[in-house]
């Protein structure tokens, strides 16, 4: 490699200049062989110093190709990126960094012929202003200060270029320290940028009315939108109260007599061109991008400017004479303007008593906003934004012909700040919000106007202003509860139209649809709810009803069901005929957006209401069609329809509680797959994959090779990160139940052992979790070749926990867990217990590394908090370790009986049972077919322990209690009923183990023991068992 050296300045060897600028040259060829080589030398050189020197020369040098210079300055931006931090490795020297800003800030910099390069340049310069000014660049804002006043046009235009990108990289920071160092910035240079404002604005606005050149008018058009740039960035980030600043005011309060006045001149610009047109427009924006910035900055500020921006928004939004000047995006800017002050929280009184408004400022916002917008005004309002803004226009209406499936497609997340529909949609609600009581009356009067005749088919115009009132309905809804009466709306006249076949009541019959979506959550009586899902699948299901209409279906019925009040017995016998017309639906569909969408629904259904669908069948299909899917998604790259196929076969599996033979091969290549992080494609898929992974364990009757081989991804999921912790444990308890021996032995070994060494850094939910996990694998059974297998595997995990008992510290929930852990390691094998003991006493110095004393400790910890334990069953498992040590004949064990025997007097005490007859039972012992809880980890309400499992969970009407239960449901069932809390008794077992104790070390010593408890105690215990 050939280093390459600067000793001074940015004067170098002129042989590395050559050989640089045959590089970037290079870099600059078609011919890949030419290009690869050079690209790779050019990377091998960005940590070389004095690379960036060499880069300036030719990025300043006007006479070198322009792709070569342009090629020069990406290299070079992307090292400020990488290398211009002084703590980055590489890091460019101190000594280079000062060269290359004094290169930086030459005459030679503000004289560059190329826009596209002038640009990139200016962006460079201030990525290196956001690291270094003003500390460690004091001269940068005075040189520019000083060249934006240059007598020459362009180095006048290209400081204001440089200077706007530093501005906005500099307000871009939000550390305390960096926006006051902005705000100090700003003082300095406000009233220079609105002076130079000033002027460029008055120039090209005078120029336009006097019929200048188009250049003469560019020139001053784009300076001024260059200083606008800066202006609102000062005002709103470097100004503290802009209200208490008089430049800032003084800026504020002409925005809109620029805007009427640049409006005005708008007009006179056409026919100059397209550039000059758009860059007025541009200007405009911005003028109204000031206002929204201040507005959501600085709400207090802009109470002077509410009166002035709402008559402004008004005029131009809402008259024909200032709706003759407009373009959508400034009737979109307008619109913003007046919703952001109706929904500013700062401008809202609080309900109730007004004297605890304590910023007269709110009070006066307030009293402006009902000033302007009064009751003729917001009438006025409602009824154009109906009236006009939501009819379908020609060009929605010969989208929807031409693609009728990107038509139907909401425009979600905040569309409404770029795209007229949603604005003018989310501003009608909030007019609504803000004046119920004067608008309900007149909404209702304009759908009482269109219930008066029939509309014939053939009169669009009246039919698009019957879809502009319904839309209208839709959006008020929640405010028209008390004044429309949906139940005999929809009976009379909206399921009638629904039926009504000509193309153009296609528009009524799709929004009819979202009517009934959105007013199932508002106002539906139950009983009319099986006529609205008639209603809705009758077009979902219809084969020549048009793709907008289906789409709108799809997602009402969606919504009906999304409903707190859904009872899914009586969408049951409906649930067969969804899932078919769905899946007609979703093969029906082009484009792969509209397959997503109608998978999210078929996926709600399957959730919601699963079991009935798994009654009704009708997955089948849908089974056979989602790998065919899974491909086309796969061949358009189409990475966010695989994942909603991937979850819609998750909510498939948990209907039908079984995987059919002929897509599992298919299921398990794709989960697969989507888990290997060596795949790119795990990025998009990993988490629905692992839902699925587990939704297929859980619906798997026996382990076959390929979902054993799979478990293999597993360890390096967990080792990456810890953000997939439960779902990995749930698919690791999932494999313990089905095939405890086979994975165990391999990859769930692997898997546990990563686990006890994340359990020092994991929060206490963690913690837990892992601990569960673990009482799990000494849970389940093995064969009596490999008895202790569980033991094993948990080992360095069982040694953590009972140190971490000596010490004592830990929350009563996780003690509780770990006491659990050990009692099932002592009913397993006392033996390993003792070994235990043993291990961890090595190396621990606060115990002589003597066992004994570690096992009095233990056992003093167990004796002492064991009562923090609330969860019943566990207490229970906790007494019957401590019974079960009774007899294991040490020394040290004895010693604490009498806190043993007390403890176990208290477990005695909640657990019995009084029967009528006097005696006791043991309350825990669980009768036949019983569901008791179990200390494992749950999921949810279809999979807790306790609790029903397989169905769909969380809806209503019981579905899930009459769902068939899932392999993995039955398996665990299994492993409840051989739960030692309930199907041990623990009075037998404490008379056996005493009366085993007694023999064992004599009646004397016996008597000798119980003497040393307290008679209390005694007599509480004599109560249950005999002594």
């Amino acid at each position: 490699m050939i280093r390459i050296l600067v000793k001074s300045g940015i004067t170098m060897d002129p042989n590395i200049y050559a050989l640089v600028l045959d590089t970037l040259n290079r870099a600059t060829s078609q011919d890949p062989g030419v290009l690869k080589p050079a690209e790779k030398k050019l990377q091998e050189w960005e940590v070389e110093p004095g690379f960036y020197s060499v880069l300036l020369n030719v990025l300043s040098n006007h006479s070198i190709d322009v792709n070569v210079r342009w090629l020069a300055v990406m290299c070079f931006k992307n090292g400020v990126d990488r290398y211009w931090r002084r703590t980055a490795p590489h890091a460019i020297s101190e000594e280079e960094r000062n060269k290359l800003k004094e290169g930086l800030v030459t005459r030679n910099i503000l004289t560059e012929p190329v826009p596209q390069i002038a640009t990139q340049v200016a962006v460079l310069i201030s990525k290196i202003a956001r690291f270094d000014v003003p500390a460690s660049w004091l001269n940068l804002i005075p040189w520019l200060s000083t060249s934006v006043n240059d007598p020459e046009p362009l180095v006048q235009h290209r400081s204001l270029l440089i200077f706007h990108h530093v501005i906005k990289a500099l307000a871009s920071k939000r550390l305390v320290g960096d926006r006051r160092t902005f705000q100090d910035v700003t003082n300095h240079i406000y009233t220079m940028i609105l002076n130079l404002w000033h002027e460029n604005t008055e120039r090209f606005l005078r120029f336009i009315q006097q019929g200048a050149s188009t250049e003469l008018i560019t020139e001053n058009l784009e300076k001024a939108l260059l200083c606008l740039r800066m202006l609102r960035k000062l005002t709103v980030f470097g100004i503290r109260k802009a209200h208490e600043n008089e430049n800032a005011m003084a800026f504020l309060n002409i925005l809109f007599d620029q805007a009427k006045k640049s409006l005005e001149c708008r007009k006179l610009l056409k026919g100059r061109g397209i550039y000059p047109l758009e860059l007025c427009e541009k200007f405009i924006i911005h003028l109204t991008k000031v206002a929204l910035g201040v507005l959501s900055f600085q709400p207090f500020s802009y109470v002077p400017l509410i009166r002035p921006s709402l008559e402004f928004a008004l005029h131009y939004c809402f008259t024909e004479q200032g709706m003759a000047l407009v373009y959508e995006r400034f009737t979109i800017q307008c619109l913003n303007i007046v919703k952001g002050i109706l929904q500013c929280i700062e401008y809202k009184l609080p309900k109730g008593d007004l004297d605890s408004v304590k910023e007269p400022l709110t009070l006066q916002a307030h009293q402006l906003k009902v000033e302007v917008l009064h009751e003729n005004i917001l009438c006025h309002m409602c009824r154009h934004l109906v009236t006009h803004y939501f009819l379908l226009s020609a060009d929605d209406l010969a989208l929807w012909d031409a693609e009728p499936e990107s038509f139907a497609t909401d425009e979600a997340g905040e569309s409404w700040k770029y795209s007229l529909r949603p604005c003018t949609e989310a501003l009608f609600s909030e007019l609504f919000t803000f004046q119920r009581e004067v608008l309900t009356p007149e909404l209702v009067r304009l759908l009482a106007s269109l219930q008066q005749t029939q509309i014939s088919p053939e009169n669009l115009p009246a039919i698009l202003k019957k879809d502009a009132v319904y839309n209208a309905v839709r959006i008020a809804a929640f405010e028209l509860y008390d004044d429309v009466d949906f139940d005999e709306w929809f009976t009379n006249v909206l399921n009638q139209e629904l039926k009504l076949r000509d193309n153009n009541y296609r528009i009524i019959r799709r929004r009819v649809c979202q009517l009934i979506g959105q007013w199932a959550g508002v106002r539906a009586s139950q009983s009319l709810r099986p006529a609205m899902y008639e209603a809705l699948l009758e077009p979902l299901s219809r084969k020549d009803e048009d793709p907008a209409v289906k789409l709108a279906a799809a997602e009402a019925l969606k919504s009906t069901i999304d409903d707190f009040n859904f009872d899914v017995e009586q969408f049951a016998p409906y649930a067969h005929h969804a899932i078919t017309a769905l899946y007609e639906l979703l093969v029906q569909s082009e484009e792969c957006d509209t397959k997503m969408h109608v998978l999210h629904v078929v996926s709600y259904v399957m959730e919601r209401c699963g079991a009935s669908v798994a009654r009704g069948g009708g997955t089948g299909a849908l089974f056979t069609y989602l790998p065919q899917l899974w491909s086309h998604a796969a061949l358009a790259e189409h990475n966010m329809l695989r994942a909603a196929a991937l979850s819609a076969v998750v909510h498939l599996l948990k209907a039908v509680c079984e995987c059919p033979p002929n897509v599992r091969p298919w299921i398990l290549s794709v989960v697969n797959e989507s888990t290997k992080l060596t795949e790119p494609v795990h990025v998009y898929l990993l988490e629905d994959a692992l839902e699925l992974w587990l939704a297929i364990l859980e619906t798997s009757v026996v382990a076959d090779a390929p979902l054993l081989e799979l478990a293999d991804n597993l360890y390096a999921i967990l080792e990456q990160t810890t953000e997939h912790l439960r779902i990995g444990v749930y698919i690791i308890q999932a494999y313990t139940l089905l095939c405890p021996e086979e994975f165990l032995s391999n990859a769930g070994g692997k898997c546990m052992a990563l686990l006890g060494e994340m359990l020092s850094d994991m929060r206490t939910e963690g913690v837990i979790t892992v601990l569960k996990m673990a009482e799990l694998c000494i849970s389940v059974q093995f064969p009596e070749r490999n008895l202790y297998l569980g033991v094993k595997i948990i080992w360095p995990i069982l040694i953590r926990t009972i140190r971490r008992l000596l010490e004592g510290s830990d929350l009563p929930m996780v003690f509780s867990v770990q006491l659990s852990l050990v009692s099932r390691v002592i009913l397993l094998a006392s033996d390993l217990f003792y070994k235990a003991v043993q291990e961890s006493a090595n190396g621990l110095a606060e115990c002589d590394s003597d066992p004994e004393t570690v096992l009095y400790r233990l056992l003093l910890v167990w004796t002492e908090k064991m009562n923090l334990i609330t969860q019943v069953e566990r207490w229970k498992v906790v007494g019957l370790g401590l019974a079960a040590l009774l007899t294991t004949q040490n020394a040290t064990v004895l010693q604490r009986f009498s806190a043993i025997l007390l403890n176990l007097t208290e477990v005695l005490n909640d657990v019995m049972k009084a029967e009528e007859n006097g005696s006791y039972i043991d309350g825990l012992l669980a009768p036949p077919g019983s569901r008791p809880a179990s200390p494992l980890e749950g999921r949810g309400a279809a999979a807790r322990w306790g609790e029903s499992g397989g169905g769909g969970g969380g809806g209503g009407g019981g579905a899930a209690g009459e769902a068939r239960d899932s392999p993995h449901e039955l398996r665990r069932r299994r492993l409840l009923a051989a739960h030692p809390a309930h199907c041990i008794d623990l009075r037998f077992v404490v008379q056996q183990q005493l009366a085993i104790l007694k023999s064992q070390v004599g009646s004397e010593n016996f008597e000798i023991l119980l003497q040393s408890t307290e008679q209390e105690t005694l007599q509480q215990i004599r109560e249950y068992i005999p002594l």
